[in-house]
């Protein structure tokens, strides 16, 4: 059905009150997975779940991330992006607030599962609204802002993750107590989407193909699945790692924050300076090295400079993924194309890092320590680096 042109169409909400809403449902694209790692040892000694088991728990949502990207643009071309992303924050509710019953191992993955597909949908639509909804001198700093929030979340869960388990008796609490950032996220988009959906109609271009014959696709599809794979590989393991060094659960929580809280400057950094950058590989070489020095320094001198050590590899992480997330901007012609580049750069990078978790896991079983993941964490760095080489600016861009 053809919507009618003539009705008349509310005007959009100043682009301050469209950034807060946006910010809103950016903090939670990442608390349901990093809300876990500081409880991994709780859960799986709760639940009997070995190393690898255990690690599927972030490799799930990851892994959804992928899947459900693509389906993203589609859902969008029938809902509109708007109705689409309050769909997506409404499932992250839901499975966040499972996680209250995750005492039962299949309630705990399903709700996770809920999470990931929420996480894959408004993550994917994101850049896409970015494009649509601001000018474009306002993309880089959008863009770092909801960076902000959904690093901020990453650092807090994994900060008072333990504390709150303490507090409220239970690490299934602990975890489920999160939903109150995703009611908060599903108020403030709510009423954005009536006054923004309307400017989306399913017969402006269509969700179209995903543009897997474009070399620029792949080149940065091939830059967010190494960045990814580090990323989400750190986030689950990191603090393990010095739990195994004989850490308490506490401290080792606040080291994961002090990796993600790191993230909020370089987060925020990373985009604003790429809007006065002509060449974006200046900002992602010193990203890629920072994240490799951290990896060495956790692998090679663990105890010597822990909190160094995190807050270099999260100075790093963030900066390269909020980069990321400009190219799927940059190097798309229109709102549209964005979405399929964001779509298909989705399904490839988060399928293959959401192995990481898994076979650092696995890394783990078989060799008794965690060591050895932060000499292949370094190893995928210098990869990152290598495919940020051919990033120039004048690439063709995504239709």
């Amino acid at each position: 059905m053809v919507p009618n042109r003539d009705r008349v169409i509310r005007p959009l909400p100043p682009v301050w009150v469209m950034a807060v809403a946006l910010v809103a449902v950016a903090a939670n694209l990442r608390i349901a997975i990093t809300s876990i790692p500081p409880l991994l040892d709780a859960i799986s000694s709760d639940l009997g779940l070995s190393h690898a088991a255990a690690g599927a728990l972030t490799t799930l949502p990851v892994l959804c991330m992928g899947l459900f990207a693509p389906v993203a643009s589609r859902i969008a071309h029938h809902l509109g992006a708007a109705g689409a992303v309050l769909g997506a924050v409404l499932a992250i509710l839901v499975g966040t607030a499972s996680r209250l019953a995750g005492g039962n191992v299949v309630v705990l993955y399903v709700g996770t599962f809920v999470c990931g597909v929420g996480i894959a949908v408004a993550g994917t639509l994101l850049p896409r609204l970015v494009k649509t909804f601001f000018p474009p001198e306002r993309t880089g700093l959008v863009t770092g802002l909801y960076m902000l929030a959904m690093m901020g979340g990453a650092a807090l869960s994994s900060a008072v993750a333990v504390p709150l388990a303490d507090r409220l008796g239970s690490w299934q609490a602990s975890l489920a107590s999160w939903s109150v950032v995703a009611l908060v996220g599903t108020l403030a988009w709510a009423p954005f989407t009536v006054r923004a959906n309307p400017h989306h109609t399913p017969d402006e271009e269509g969700p179209g193909r995903l543009p897997w014959r474009h070399p620029t696709a792949w080149l940065v599809a091939a830059y967010l699945a190494l960045q990814s794979w580090c990323f989400y590989s750190a986030i689950t393991w990191l603090a393990p790692t010095y739990v195994e060094h004989g850490w308490s659960r506490g401290t080792a929580g606040y080291l994961a924050a002090a990796f993600s809280g790191a993230q909020l400057v370089s987060g925020l950094l990373g985009p604003v300076l790429s809007d006065r950058a002509d060449d974006t590989r200046r900002l992602l070489l010193p990203a890629a090295l920072l994240s490799v020095v951290g990896c060495l320094g956790i692998w090679l001198f663990p105890l010597a400079a822990p909190w160094l050590w995190a807050v270099v590899a999260g100075l790093g992480q963030g900066a390269a993924f909020s980069l990321a997330l400009v190219l799927l901007v940059h190097y798309a012609r229109t709102p549209e194309a964005s979405g399929r580049l964001t779509g298909m750069a989705f399904l490839i990078s988060y399928g293959i890092a959401s192995v990481g978790p898994l076979a650092m896991g696995l890394v783990r079983d078989l060799s008794g320590g965690l060591t050895p993941v932060w000499a292949v964490l370094a190893a995928i760095g210098v990869l990152q680096g290598l495919v940020v080489l051919r990033l120039k600016p004048d690439l063709r861009r995504v239709d």
